[in-house]
């Protein structure tokens, strides 16, 4: 452990000040007054409290996402025992220690969905599984044993309970290393990372099913899971690489090169492929197949109102990454890689955007102030939590195993 270049202040802490908390409690506050317009205006075109809470339920869901992400990716870097990753294996640590804040804000959110503007009327509607009553639906009343008010918040808590135990677990668990040294929390890390990948591996595809595929209970795929955690995963690389990117044209991270940027940059490529590729490969089965309970949800898709951000979705998330990340150099220019970063971030919350709102807001339709204002406001959330996580420990694991060879990374 004492062989560690001296090259490097390993003791170096970010000081969360300045612009980026400014900006960030902008972004807060231009949310808060997205939702309030929301909530307090109507017109007689669009029914505003509507949108708002379906923008709430899209941002809560991304924002635990992303959060989930950044404890997935440091559970796969334990049990897979990865050298590279280990200069920046702060920042999803610092995305790990939010999330049991994000679970909290996207529980209350579901919640409240249930109730006022029932988000999840396909299920639980009046009357839907009531046998004589005029809103019956047989097909519904067959999944009420699963598609239920209780049991659906039951299981939404206990997952992400689990989730963010492993999410202040980890994190906790390199702070020991770092004032105990030794390979014992190391190695508590890559037992507990093999648990949690083992959980999250079988209850993701669920929660993704619960949270967004129930806003269309007639309709379901058994890749929608995977699907979803395609985007989650890769918004959650693209999240980690802006921010290793920001702070290190900050004069922070001195020991991360242009090989950790290159790797992010291919995990980038490879799942924005990934993501294309579940995703074409569930468009392709539900048409060929050609069953009407299933072609509707592509054909609500295709409708004026949202065929542009169908295609554009596409563009975002697939034609662009594929065309810019393609070549080596590409990959190793933090200005591109920073572009292509946000183009993910923005591309899937217009991916989520397409999941969510067809199936919630299908008569009072929009686009404006409430889903811009609310999207800045959770990136400000996330930023302002993630950062002041990260002001609280060295930005380098100054006892991790492979920290060394993670300083002379070259590929």
């Amino acid at each position: 452990m004492g062989t560690h270049s001296h090259t490097h202040n390993f003791s170096e802490q970010f000081e969360f000040s300045g612009k980026a908390k400014t900006y960030s409690l902008v972004a807060i506050l231009v949310g808060i007054v997205a939702i309030a317009y929301g909530f307090l205006t109507e017109d007689g075109s669009n029914h505003h409290a509507e949108r708002t809470f379906a923008n709430l339920l899209l941002m809560g869901y991304y924002f635990t996402c992303v959060c989930a992400a950044g404890t997935f990716f440091l559970a796969v870097q334990y049990v897979a025992q990865a050298g590279w990753s280990a200069g920046l294996i702060r920042i999803p640590q610092a995305f790990s220690k939010v999330l049991p804040i994000a679970s909290i804000i996207l529980i209350i959110i579901a919640a409240a969905g249930l109730g006022t503007h029932n988000l999840y009327h396909h299920w639980n509607g009046e009357g839907l599984t009531e046998v004589g009553h005029k809103n019956y639906d047989p097909l519904i009343a067959g999944k009420a044993g699963y598609l239920n008010a209780p049991f659906f918040l039951t299981r939404l808590v206990i997952f992400l309970a689990i989730y963010s135990f492993f999410g202040y677990l980890l994190p906790k668990l390199s702070n020991n290393e770092d004032l105990e040294g030794g390979l014992n929390s190391y190695k508590r890390s890559i037992k507990n990372s093999a648990i949690f990948l083992v959980i999250f591996g079988f209850t993701t595809p669920i929660w993704a099913f619960d949270t967004i595929m129930s806003l269309e209970a007639h309709w379901f795929s058994t890749m929608f899971g995977w699907y979803n955690f395609a985007a989650m995963w890769v918004t959650g690389l693209s999240a980690i690489a802006i921010t290793v990117i920001l702070l290190k044209k900050n004069g922070y991270l001195t020991w991360i090169n242009d090989n950790h940027i290159h790797d992010l940059g291919k995990f980038m490529f490879a799942f924005s492929i990934f993501w294309t590729y579940v995703w074409f490969a569930q468009f392709l089965l539900i048409y060929y197949a050609n069953m009407p309970e299933e072609t509707v949800y592509f054909y609500k898709r295709f409708e004026p109102e949202y065929l542009p951000w169908f295609w554009l979705n596409l563009i975002m998330n697939f034609v662009s990454p594929l065309l810019i990340l393609m070549t080596r150099d590409a990959k190793r220019k933090m200005n591109v890689m920073l572009f292509v970063a946000i183009l993910i971030i923005c591309g899937h919350w217009l991916d989520y955007y397409m999941m969510i709102m067809p199936g919630t807001v299908e008569a009072h339709r929009g686009f404006g102030i409430i889903e811009i204002g609310i999207f800045f406001g959770f990136v400000g959330l996330f930023t302002f939590l993630t950062l002041n996580a990260l002001s609280k420990v060295a930005l380098a694991p100054k006892n991790h195993p492979f920290l060394e060879e993670s300083v002379h990374h070259h590929i």
